[in-house]
């Protein structure tokens, strides 16, 4: 089921991050992609019932959320083939489990361009 806009875009984004004024930020540039849906869960709890209530076409997962990592999440969204990319300020060194060392990375903060690119691509390719 692929719900991907004319352009290439998802049709409907995750963003998992807890600073609201980077989540609004994400949201706004996500939009003015052309992506008709943003959902922001400040954590996994929240980002685990927005999963269930409608899987998204790809999400974007801070690692480090307060008192938490991300992983619940992105073990979900493996489990349901969901295209996903890490979001994080840690770098090349950013704690990633093995199973997920592989998987697309986006620095904090990124330009619009690598945004715009690992939305349209899905994360597939880095």
């Amino acid at each position: 089921m692929d719900r991907a806009s004319y352009d290439g875009m998802p049709g409907d984004v995750l963003v998992v991050e807890d600073d609201p004024i980077i989540a609004l930020d994400f949201e706004d540039t996500i939009l003015a992609f052309g992506v008709k849906t943003v959902r922001i869960a400040p954590n996994v709890a929240k980002a685990l019932e927005l999963i269930a209530d409608r899987p998204p076409d790809f999400a974007l997962l801070d690692v480090s959320l307060i008192r938490e990592k991300s992983f619940a999440v992105a073990e979900r969204l493996e489990a349901l083939k969901i295209p996903f990319a890490f979001v994080t300020g840690y770098g090349a060194d950013a704690g990633l489990p093995e199973a997920f060392a592989t998987k697309p990375r986006l620095p904090k903060p990124c330009t619009t361009d690598a945004l715009e690119t690992m939305l349209m691509y899905r994360g597939t390719k880095s």
